[in-house]
């Protein structure tokens, strides 16, 4: 009986709440890629009132009625088509490199340049990145859309990043390190791409090679844009209040031990579902489940595409309980309320493992696995107009999206798929934003308290440990270490090497090209982090020239 519970619940909401409004549907497929920084500036179109936004499923379809006119002004803003001027001042300051607009189709292409300069004081440590991009995107009639973008890069980084890179062999969200490690200089390269179909106004089709984004937080302990992009089809319906997604993704986990060298990194197989219902004008509930499992065991049989997956409409985890199977599956809670135009709650749970005895007794179980979230928002706080915040709140239990085996855990190229900090931790943020004319003014306050894996123990932070035995899985036993047993009672949050991390990032920018985001920006980060066993300190300043619409962390830790 309890197996078909979920399901009901998913056909009352669909029948309950499906009343059709035609000027919520989209009518075109233009997506925006979601940058976080770029995204804000939407915030008073997309949680307004006078609206019934979707707004925690992303990147956004920017065609919609209710986002397009405010990100027309945005791409738009200081263009002056009453003066005539030079071909060189144009794409410098208002245009794509390369613009055609069409009655049939569109086409744009830029040139994106990210070059930084900057000095790690307390590491005596110059730094810099010097990255060489492009975008292209267009479209042809009213229903299909697609976009492309590549960066070629080279850095030398803080030494609090260099430890991470070092650690995961990835560059924060983006791709492998080609230097493994050995060389201060990172050398990496990725590249993003996308097609979106509207067969009708009521439903879009997107595959791609990208990132997702699920919740109206900074972070998002369901599903972010934290990762190196993956390859995935995504099916986005709407009518009338609610709005439906359901995702496949193929990912890669270079952690498990390859089956030969021929066939490279281990593969990984996900779907997402995502129902995000708009009960009133003011309130919003979304509910969220997704499957992690391999593409071959580890004796290298074939499983692939599990087709009973394959159904793009009811949610996972009867299906899971019914194959028996040890696949990751996780459900999970979204919400949000709009007091006012100033003034948005929301929030998150993600629910890993549940144990009711245990639970309820509060005896620390490792079988109770969830994370949550609770934030504040708001758009033009005081009338102030492009002047945005957020507060929020954020924390995950130990052991939290870790699994026996790494091919099944909720990661992505040795990084996590949700929150950054992954598990075992707690954090407060701090956001404002505020934009004059052509600047940008951003700050961040985050104070955090994590443990830390310590003396090759896991106390349930790194994903990529087995969180019943607490071995590692990209090593030999006696070169990591092992953990006999997790204890199975008294676990809390920041057990293991106790760890306080204090960081403040402040930025300010003049935009150059609101088309791609071309921008001089000057930025100063401060980071602490702090335990019995060592003081990590970083003041940094940088400034560079900057372009593309992007989320680029620096506000991580290290797994141990």
């Amino acid at each position: 009986m309890k197996k078909h519970r979920l399901i009901l619940l998913t056909k009352i909401f669909v029948a309950t709440a499906f009343s059709f409004n035609a000027k919520d549907a989209w009518a075109q497929a233009e997506y925006q890629p979601y940058s976080y920084q770029f995204y804000q500036k939407l915030s008073d179109s997309v949680y307004s009132t006078n609206s019934k936004f979707h707004s925690s499923i992303k990147p956004y379809i920017i065609s919609e009625p209710t986002l397009y006119p405010k990100y027309k002004s945005l791409m738009d803003y200081g263009v002056d088509t009453a003066v005539k001027h030079s071909w060189v001042h144009r794409k410098l300051f208002d245009e794509h490199l390369i613009d055609i607009k069409h009655e049939d189709y569109t086409f744009f292409a830029d040139y994106l340049p990210d070059l930084t300069i900057g000095r790690d004081f307390s590491n005596s440590r110059n730094t810099w990145l010097n990255t060489r991009g492009y975008q292209v995107g267009g479209t042809i009639g009213k229903k299909f859309y697609f976009y492309s973008s590549g960066y070629e890069n080279q850095a030398v980084f803080a030494n609090y990043y260099d430890t991470y890179v070092n650690q995961t062999g990835v560059v924060s969200g983006q791709a492998y390190d080609r230097k493994y490690g050995q060389n201060r200089t990172k050398d990496w390269s990725y590249v993003t791409a996308l097609m979106s179909f509207t067969p009708s106004k009521y439903i879009n089709i997107a595959f791609g090679h990208d990132k997702n984004f699920i919740g109206d937080g900074y972070r998002s302990m369901l599903l972010s844009d934290f990762s190196s992009p993956y390859t995935f089809l995504k099916l986005t319906g709407t009518l009338g209040n609610v709005r439906y997604m359901t995702m496949w993704s193929y990912m890669q986990d270079p952690r498990s031990a390859k089956l030969s060298y021929e066939t490279g990194n281990r593969k990984k197989w996900g779907v997402f579902h995502y129902l995000d219902w708009n009960v009133t004008d003011r309130l919003s509930l979304g509910f969220f489940d997704s499957i992690i499992w391999g593409d071959t065991d580890d004796a290298g049989n074939k499983r692939g595409f599990d087709l009973t997956y394959g159904n793009p409409i009811i949610f996972l985890r009867p299906l899971e309980a019914d194959n028996g199977s040890p696949d990751n599956a996780l459900i999970g809670f979204n919400g949000k309320y709009e007091f006012s135009n100033q003034l948005i709650a929301y929030g998150q749970f993600a629910l890993d493992e549940f144990e009711a005895s245990n639970f309820f007794s509060n005896k620390g179980s490792s079988r109770n696995k969830y994370g949550w979230q609770i934030g504040l928002r708001g758009a033009n706080v005081f009338n102030v107009n492009r002047l945005n915040y957020l507060v929020e709140y954020n924390g995950a239990k130990p052991y939290t999206y870790a699994q026996e085996k790494s091919i099944n855990n909720y990661a992505h190229n040795s990084e996590p798929i949700a929150h950054p900090w992954t598990a075992n931790f707690k954090e407060v943020v701090g956001m404002a934003n505020y934009s004059y004319k052509r600047f940008d003014f951003s700050g961040q306050l985050t104070y955090g308290h994590y443990g830390l894996d310590y003396n090759n123990l896991n106390w349930g932070k790194d994903p990529f440990r087995n969180y019943l035995t607490g071995a590692r899985f990209d090593g030999p036993p006696e070169e990591f270490g092992t953990r006999a047993s997790i204890a199975t009672e008294g676990n809390y949050t920041g057990q293991g090497l106790t760890t306080n991390l204090y960081y403040a990032e402040a930025k300010v920018a003049y935009i150059l090209n609101p088309k791609y985001n071309l921008r001089i920006e000057l930025g100063g980060l401060y980071r602490r982090e702090t335990n019995s066993v060592f003081a990590d300190h970083t003041k940094m300043i940088t400034i560079g020239l900057r372009s593309s619409f992007r989320n680029l962390y620096q506000d991580i830790t290290r797994y141990y």
